[in-house]
């Protein structure tokens, strides 16, 4: 829609509140919200003030003034407001200079896609992050000067099978076995369905849904492929549609990678393609994978760049809690086909040209998507301009290797700290074409070493009491 269509759709669907919705710099959505009244035209031209000394990463106070630039195109009636309520996305644009915001995650996202098209390798980049949850009954958690707890719950939780508080039916899914089990196993299907039924609703194109292996409700709702600024914007609405419905429900979500130990964690494996004028350049029938030469050097993007990729696509302290060895973890870089042990993977569900894509299997759904698609971009077109090969497929149980080979086996930092550290000596290739800039960077990785790295480091974890107390 136009910003004509778009005001005369809200006043055709009495809409009474315009909500302003933009993502600040770690990757959430922030908003603010207006009376349909003061929703003009002109707005669209002229911008809304707010505050950006208040928003995480962005300005410092003397300069905090920002405008947010209504975007027509990404718009949706809110599924979950009482009264008729009109979401917009918004950018970001700095008042003084009147440019785009450049530490406005969406922008960007909004420059990589224009990046791809001047590099006239392909004109449009499709994406598909397959995203996992868990849905939990309860949750608690508190630091303090003297205590650090945290606790989660949930009626399907293997560790309840026990339980004799309340009626216990059994029915809950052994750890590490909770894929694809039917109800009353599974307790999640009608939540799913809910959760479905309201993406769709929204706009959101799904194509499946399921329980995921871990217990206690780890779940996957897997949106079909859009292009790059679009699925990101989709990650965000995902995340705010799923933990409003099960709030609705009584229950709460969390896409925290690994918010229960012994158990997998949940990761955002991101199918990724490359097209050009309705051709997929990553397709040749006659390779390996059936992967085109194109798509190989990619792959030797991603592979070589990963450990700074890392501290975007893997953005947490807690993201590395689920990148460790048995957990279906993808720590191994290498590329395979049909290989879920390794960190690139080439899936062989169907031979033709339209399904081909590579899937990269390290991300969680942690990450702001409009900082890790466009660093995932960077990385694999900087393995097509420079043919970066990639080490030799290996089809095998990378998790089960012989000692002698797995030392030739590279796998990905195993820390935030070490990923900062990476994306510190390792970011030119995410510098072409302006679409990161040195300052979005140099600030992501200030801000996560001392708001996270330092902030873990610096207070006593709870087990340290169960080693050490009695040294």
């Amino acid at each position: 829609m136009n910003k004509k269509e778009v005001v005369s759709f809200a006043k055709a669907n009495k809409v009474e509140i315009v909500d302003l919705k933009f993502c600040d710099f770690p990757g959430l959505w922030q908003h603010f919200s207006i009376p349909a009244k003061a929703f003009t035209e002109d707005l669209f031209e002229e911008g809304i003030g707010f505050d950006g000394s208040s928003i995480r990463g962005f300005q410092k106070i003397q300069e905090s003034d920002m405008l947010l630039v209504l975007d027509p195109r990404a718009t949706f009636l809110d599924p979950f407001t009482e009264l008729p309520t009109l979401n917009v996305i918004c950018n970001i644009k700095d008042p003084i200079t009147g440019q785009p915001y450049t530490r406005d995650p969406r922008f960007v996202a909004q420059k990589a896609e224009q990046y791809l098209k001047g590099t006239r390798i392909a004109d449009t980049s499709y994406w598909g992050p397959e995203i996992e949850f868990y849905i939990f009954d309860h949750v608690r958690f508190d630091q303090t000067y003297n205590e650090a707890f945290y606790q989660v719950d949930s009626v399907e939780g293997f560790w309840n099978s026990g339980d004799d508080t309340r009626p216990n039916l059994g029915y809950k899914p052994r750890y590490k076995e909770g894929y694809f089990p039917v109800p009353p196993m599974d307790h999640m299907q009608d939540i799913r369905s809910e959760m479905v039924k309201i993406l769709q609703q929204v706009g959101i194109e799904v194509e499946v849904h399921h329980h995921e292996v871990g217990t206690a409700g780890q779940t996957e709702i897997d949106m079909r492929y859009q292009s790059l600024t679009h699925m990101a914007d989709q990650v965000l609405l995902y995340k705010y549609v799923v933990k409003n419905v099960a709030r609705k429900r009584g229950k709460t979500v969390t896409v925290m990678p690994k918010p229960i130990f012994m158990d997998n964690g949940s990761g955002m494996h991101v199918h990724q393609s490359l097209w050009k004028r309705g051709k997929n350049v990553f397709y040749d029938p006659n390779n390996y994978g059936l992967i085109s030469d194109t798509a190989r050097y990619y792959i030797g993007g991603l592979l070589k760049h990963a450990d700074a990729l890392c501290a975007f696509i893997a953005p947490t302290t807690n993201s590395y809690r689920r990148l460790v060895p048995g957990y279906e973890a993808p720590i191994n870089l290498v590329y395979s086909q049909r290989n879920r042990s390794a960190c690139v993977r080439i899936p062989m569900y169907s031979a033709s040209e339209k399904a081909k894509r590579l899937e990269f299997r390290t991300p969680d759904p942690s990450c702001n998507p409009y900082y890790a698609f466009p660093a995932m971009l960077m990385a694999g077109l900087d393995g097509i301009e420079n043919k970066i090969e990639p080490p030799e497929p290996m089809d095998k149980d990378l998790y089960d290797l012989p000692p002698e080979e797995k030392k030739n086996v590279r796998s990905v930092v195993g820390s935030l700290d070490a990923a900062l550290d990476a994306l510190e000596q390792d970011h030119e290739f995410l510098l072409k074409g302006d679409v990161f800039t040195q300052d979005v960077i140099d600030t992501w990785i200030a801000y996560k070493r001392e708001k996270e790295v330092d902030a873990i480091r610096l207070r006593p974890h709870p087990y340290e009491f169960a080693l050490y107390y009695d040294v």
